[in-house]
């Protein structure tokens, strides 16, 4: 607690910082648990979550930099009924498309498309430098809010953690006190029962 109440019934705040007769050394080690483990779960969580957002956002502009459009058009009708959802596009249907390269070089692949296209609709697909159709790339608008997205779930998570660790050091810190208080009250005790009696 950063706070306690005094004989006069006002409180006392941050008094494991000031000197007094209560104040244990214990005391003193944990405001420093407390306050290190502030600083370093914002701190921490804060560099996570901007780490995070920054491998997000790298891997979505290798990933688009990697895949390019290409004219194609379907080979097949395309099924009316669609078998997946698509991303931005809304409904789509995996259906077979074919397309030529600059080279020549004529390739088919199965491509998200409109449910109900007929054969011989044209249509632009995404490719690899494989010729191998992948998915849309995240770009604009989209790539910043999942970068975003993740740095947000990111640095809590990681500041949680800090703070757990710190709870776990206070936790070992107590019952330590409390080990020091019983045996202190072991050599006080029957001393403090030899007086009482002594006064009776």
């Amino acid at each position: 607690m950063a706070r306690t109440h005094s004989g006069k019934g006002t409180i006392v705040r941050m008094w494991r910082w000031r000197s007094n007769p209560l104040r244990r050394h214990s005391d003193v080690i944990e405001a420093w648990i407390v306050l290190v483990t502030s600083t370093l779960a914002v701190v921490f969580g804060g560099l996570a979550g901007l780490m995070a957002a920054q491998a997000v956002d790298t891997g979505l502009s290798a990933q688009a930099a990697r895949a390019h459009a290409v004219p194609a058009v379907l080979t097949v009708d395309a099924p009316s009924s669609p078998a997946a959802i698509g991303g931005s596009g809304g409904e789509r249907v995996s259906a077979a498309v074919r397309w030529t390269t600059a080279d020549g070089t004529v390739h088919t692949g199965r491509a998200k498309v409109l449910p109900g296209a007929p054969a011989g609709t044209r249509v632009s697909v995404w490719t690899d430098r494989t010729d191998h159709v992948v998915s849309a790339p995240v770009t604009g608008t989209e790539a910043t809010l999942e970068a975003a997205l993740a740095g947000a779930l990111v640095a809590p998570s990681v500041g949680v953690a800090v703070w757990a660790a710190g709870r776990v050091a206070r936790t070992r810190l107590d019952r330590r006190r409390m080990a020091d208080w019983d045996a202190e009250w072991q050599q006080v005790g029957p001393q403090w029962g030899n007086l009482s009696g002594g006064r009776g």
